[in-house]
């Protein structure tokens, strides 16, 4: 009698065992299934990493003219120009100057050395303008139709050729599908200020199609 109370015992408490073991396992392996389930929630609500739309110009990306200006937008070979300078705007006036197609954010650089005489916001124009006048102060370059500036931008700040000036847009007057920088180029009288000038085409200059 004594052996099978004691045999009942034994088996009781192997059932149990089974059991409690059963139900642990159960229990961990939905905490893991759980917190499977809130990493992945968390991934598809954490917002996306932001890349910039491009990258700072590089050398590798600065073309130089024959002239020795720099293409002004990175990247844009020579061949890809094209001379707007004679070409009609709103109302009839002379364009004076060259578009440079690019997309969105592509970066400005300096075209020659010089010193930003003015940063200044044409809402009917130009938009996002910056006016870098030459060393000897005889040549004013313009870029026109920014996105923005190049970081830490400021007047009275000297640029060397290739230095960056901005990014690319179409604020101002320009046409939102078709971004680009409005470049001129003006030669400057003795004592003339930085909006005014006689322009001068500079496609030949960066084009390499004579002077």
């Amino acid at each position: 009698m004594a052996k099978m109370a004691l045999g009942t015992v034994v088996l009781l408490t192997a059932v149990v065992t089974a059991v409690l073991t059963s139900l642990f396992w159960i229990g961990a392996y939905s905490i893991a299934l759980s917190g499977e389930d809130q990493s992945a929630d968390a991934a598809q609500t954490r917002p996306p990493a932001v890349v910039p739309a491009k990258a700072p110009a590089r050398a590798g990306d600065i073309v130089v003219a024959p002239s020795g200006l720099v293409i002004p937008v990175s990247g844009v070979r020579t061949d890809q120009l094209i001379d707007t300078f004679t070409q009609s705007r709103a109302g009839g006036r002379p364009h004076d100057a060259m578009d440079i197609m690019a997309p969105h954010g592509t970066p400005v650089v300096a075209a020659a050395e010089g010193t930003v005489e003015k940063l200044f916001f044409s809402q009917g124009g130009g938009g996002i303008t910056a006016y870098v006048r030459s060393p000897d102060r005889h040549w004013m370059y313009y870029y026109a139709h920014l996105q923005a500036y190049a970081p830490g931008l400021r007047e009275g700040q000297h640029l060397g050729r290739g230095d960056p000036i901005g990014r690319v847009g179409s604020t101002g007057n320009a046409n939102p599908e078709g971004p680009h920088l409005h470049f001129a180029i003006h030669r400057m009288a003795e004592g003339e200020r930085w909006w005014q000038g006689r322009p001068v085409n500079p496609y030949p200059l960066l084009a390499g199609a004579g002077r």
